[in-house]
């Protein structure tokens, strides 16, 4: 088994990490990686809960309204998954403050 080690690039790698060789992030905001930023990731995420807020809500109307339509069984599922999405992006906001909190708490 070869194992020498390659070059390190630098470049290569501010490229990979979505920055440039000065440490800036790329105009373009996209990484190299070719995924999504994880600004896009988190605001899909909240989007996706909003949508299931919403869904929720829209379903109980109906209920309170009394459309044959839609079932108590489907209205309850619906608001148990957006009570779910809910908690889980408070544990990931709570965990994203924490770290904030402990990064600028350290002694430089």
């Amino acid at each position: 088994m070869d194992m020498r080690l390659k070059p390190f690039d630098f470049a290569q790698a501010a490229a990979r990490a979505g920055l440039g060789t000065n440490g800036q992030p790329l105009v373009g905001g996209k990484s190299a990686v070719g995924g999504t930023s994880f600004q896009g990731a988190l605001t899909q995420a909240l989007k996706s809960v909003s949508a299931q807020q919403n869904e929720a809500t829209s379903l109980q109307r109906e209920v309170q309204l009394d459309n044959p339509n839609v079932s108590i069984e489907e209205t309850m599922i619906s608001m148990q998954k957006a009570q779910i999405g809910f908690q889980a992006t408070l544990q990931v906001r709570n965990k994203l403050v924490q770290a904030y909190s402990d990064i600028m708490n350290m002694q430089v």
